[in-house]
């Protein structure tokens, strides 16, 4: 078993409700999921590691904790898209409680950016 990444990583209700529904349509997603946090996010906020593939949100209301989103989610559903996949990923990160927290989970043919409403709800 590998050590753990983070200390916390919470699904919020609405993240569960979506990745519920996408995993109808994409049997990998949950699993992917655990890849993307392994990889993508631990080189992103622990070593401080950036492929162009997560950027925060910016124009929110509050500046903490900081919200990001992901466009470069492999999703082994979509074969041959790679990172390419149109799973996009919104998440935020306390960096002194080491949590991450899934906001949400959408396919970029479904919608076209993130759910602002969705994320002020929680944070403000």
């Amino acid at each position: 078993m590998s050590p753990k990444r983070f200390n916390e990583i919470i699904h919020l209700p609405a993240f569960e409700r979506d990745i519920k529904r996408l995993a109808k349509r994409f049997r990998t997603i949950e699993s992917d999921l655990d890849i993307f946090v392994e990889t993508e996010l631990f080189l992103f906020h622990k070593l401080n590691i950036d492929n162009n593939g997560i950027f925060r949100i910016t124009g929110l209301s509050f500046s903490d904790p900081a919200v990001y989103k992901a466009k470069k989610f492999a999703c082994r559903a979509l074969k041959g898209k790679g990172v390419h996949s149109g799973i996009r990923v919104t998440h935020a990160y306390y960096r002194e409680k080491d949590r991450i927290e899934f906001i949400e989970i959408y396919y970029k043919g479904d919608k076209g950016d993130e759910d602002r409403a969705r994320i002020n709800r929680y944070y403000m």
